[in-house]
């Protein structure tokens, strides 16, 4: 059976953003001799593919002719590599590490031909530079060779000057190194202990969240010793709050973490991926704390954002659009969410659709569709939802998806397949030990609604419902569900015989009358 081709050239061509596309072509270009070469031809063959084709890739750039396989291979493989080359020239030209990877090349250069001062002016230049973006491992070399430039040249009265203040900063790079990774560490096991579970619903899974983040490093910010440690400290903070769902805790700790951030303008133009998250995850939490405001504040924020890569523009994209639905699903102007939902899908095209991860995507669209009453849409993307790639990271937005399909088909009259349903959920639900007192009252109203024999009694299965659904909602391991979906302005439409966008405006209305 011959060997399936890899799709990693493909991959990487595709996630060019446009002027690095516009740079290989002159990296390459000004490099060979032939304009009309077979590298550039194969670019331009795979960027206009939708899907890796191999063989047809195989037939356009040889026009047919029998060519050896092997041939083809090294085609290939070179031109990855030069792909690979014109990207470390193109970051050359913007990126902080690789112009102190310069510094440092030039460096040895010099000293090799043994032009010590020009080696010692360059030291200092660039020891700045590393500073100012606490790049503490190139400054770390950096002092290695002042000592070194001072040595060969035996400068004695400049090391007996200077050797102590050298040492000191030395002890302070790795302090701040060891500071950073320590951080990072707790960064990562949080990380580890929630994303099984992305919002705790375990007592217990909490406890052992609050046992990580007690702490003595933890503290105070004040034990971070830099600026990039501080930012951890924040966001670790973050997803503490965000997972045991003290969303007022989680608000003042993002406003502080985008305050830092905002302090070093140089470090977000540098890599803007970290702020980028950290704008989405501050609307998120002001959406929840109806601080709509100071969402569409952070929606600016979003859309003035100039990413360095393809990456960066998508991730804009999402995060923006993600956000930017959920303020109108809050709100319950859904025919509004549904015209931004065209503009987004039309932008979306410039993207390729193998690095956009549409699952959050998929359960708006749901909600929006829901929102206007096309049930039809709303099924088609709940499905999409459901036929996603199951991990166990995602456990509870699975299950959430089980009880809206659930909804979606009582709202749409398929009794016999509601049967059906109700059986397949419990099954899923019981094995992933993800029965709760929510899960446990929906599956009991749907399994009791073909035993209502008027509309009388069916409002007041509604009116039930509702009732133990406002208990469950001051429970704190109950409560995030009602963050993801609004059940409750479900049942007020049902009950007041309204829509379900009209019950979502008012109760929207309502709070902020309150």
């Amino acid at each position: 059976m011959p060997k399936t081709p890899s799709s990693k050239l493909f991959d990487i061509i595709k996630s060019l953003s446009g002027p690095e596309k516009r740079y290989f072509k002159l990296f390459v270009r000004s490099n060979k001799s032939d304009k009309d070469n077979k590298y550039i031809q194969l670019f331009d063959a795979i960027d206009a593919q939708a899907s890796y084709d191999d063989e047809a890739l195989r037939h356009q750039i040889y026009d047919g002719q029998p060519i050896q396989s092997r041939k083809f291979s090294e085609l290939k493989s070179y031109l990855y590599e030069l792909i690979l080359k014109s990207l470390q020239s193109y970051d050359e030209k913007s990126s902080v590490d690789y112009r102190l990877k310069s510094a440092l090349q030039s460096i040895k250069a010099l000293y090799k031909r043994a032009h010590y001062q020009d080696c010692t002016e360059l030291v200092h230049k660039a020891k700045k530079i590393a500073a100012e973006f606490e790049s503490y491992n190139h400054l770390l070399e950096l002092l290695r060779w002042e000592k070194q430039v001072a040595y060969i040249q035996l400068d004695i009265s400049y090391l007996d000057k200077s050797l102590p203040g050298i040492e000191a900063e030395e002890r302070e790079c790795l302090k701040k190194l060891a500071n950073i990774a320590d951080y990072k560490n707790f960064f990562y096991h949080i990380i580890v202990s929630i994303r099984k579970d992305s919002l705790l619903r375990s007592e217990e899974k909490i406890e052992k969240l609050n046992k990580l983040i007690d702490h003595d490093l933890l503290r105070t910010p004040d034990n971070a010793l830099s600026h990039t440690a501080r930012v951890l400290y924040h966001r670790i903070y973050g997803l503490y709050y965000f997972s045991i769902l003290s969303y007022d805790k989680l608000y003042q700790s993002g406003k502080e973490l985008l305050k830092l951030m905002e302090t070093r303008p140089v470090l977000l133009r540098e890599d803007p991926s970290e702020y980028i998250s950290a704008l989405s995850n501050f609307a998120a939490c002001c959406g929840l704390l109806r601080k709509y405001d100071e969402v569409k504040d952070c929606l600016e924020k979003l859309r003035k954002i100039k990413g360095t890569t393809l990456n960066d523009e998508l991730r804009i994209h999402i995060e923006y659009y993600s956000k930017l639905f959920a303020l109108y699903i809050f709100t319950g102007d859904f025919e509004a969410a549904r015209k931004a939902m065209l503009i987004h899908q039309k932008e979306l095209k410039r993207f390729d659709r193998k690095f956009f991860e549409r699952g959050r995507f998929y359960f708006q669209y749901f909600y929006i569709y829901f929102g206007i009453g096309d049930y039809d849409q709303a099924l088609e993307a709940l499905n999409q939802w459901l036929n996603l790639p199951r991990t166990d990271e995602r456990q509870d937005l699975q299950s959430l998806a089980r009880i809206l399909n659930l909804i979606l088909h009582f709202e749409m009259g398929n009794t016999l397949l509601l049967e059906y349903l109700l059986r397949s959920t419990y099954r899923y639900l019981r094995t992933r030990n993800r029965i709760h007192g929510f899960e446990r009252r929906v599956l009991a109203f749907i399994r009791e609604s073909n035993k209502f024999r008027s509309r009388q009694e069916l409002k007041a299965g509604f009116i039930r419902l509702k009732e133990d659904f406002e208990e469950l909602s001051r429970i704190p391991s109950e409560r995030v569900v009602f963050q993801y979906f609004d059940f409750i302005a479900w049942l007020e439409s049902k009950i007041n015989n309204q829509s379900f966008g009209k019950a979502v405006q008012e109760r929207y209305l309502a709070q902020e009358q309150g």
